[in-house]
């Protein structure tokens, strides 16, 4: 059985193509064979943003939108379950005052995803964090994590920020 082609997308000043958004999912016209829909499926902005930087949303329902019931995640060499990931994640909302996520490089093959991007915190006592992320991961069929592995990389911020992406 023949695979469909792989989708990749590179932002900022060497766009391949124009990457309008539909939905949460990116596509460049003409890439899917005629007759074909992509499967939609969620991004790491998307879910970033609603698990960092939108705090009115429920942590519980940010994460059932993205992520998946038996969802597993590994960040710099170690492995989270979900319930791991919530307490990383609600801890990061009580030291997160707001920030951004620029996707760099974004790879969709099937149920594959794959990105280089950077997250930009600033910290409730008005410090700032730039963290660059090397991420692999897998969809369920429902469009959600299914499975992360990511390794981080610390482009601004103090020595006790290094571990901001697995902090608890």
């Amino acid at each position: 059985m023949m695979q469909p082609p792989a989708v990749v997308r590179r932002y900022g000043a060497e766009h391949l193509c124009p990457a309008p958004v539909v939905s949460s999912f990116r596509l460049c016209p003409n890439e899917l064979p005629e007759g074909k829909t992509p499967m939609h499926h969620t991004d790491i902005t998307t879910a970033l943003t609603d698990l960092l930087f939108t705090p009115e949303l429920d942590l519980n329902e940010a994460v059932d939108r993205h992520f998946t019931p038996d969802y597993r995640q590994r960040t710099d060499g170690r492995w989270d379950d979900r319930t791991a990931f919530l307490a990383h994640i609600a801890h990061l909302r009580t030291v997160v005052a707001d920030g951004s996520v620029h996707v760099h490089e974004e790879l969709v093959n099937g149920h594959l995803y794959a990105d280089r991007h950077t997250v930009n915190v600033t910290k409730t006592d008005g410090t700032t964090v730039t963290m660059e992320v090397y991420l692999f991961g897998e969809f369920a069929p429902d469009g959600r994590f299914h499975r992360i592995e990511e390794t981080t990389l610390m482009l601004q911020g103090a020595e006790a920020d290094r571990n901001l992406g697995s902090a608890r």
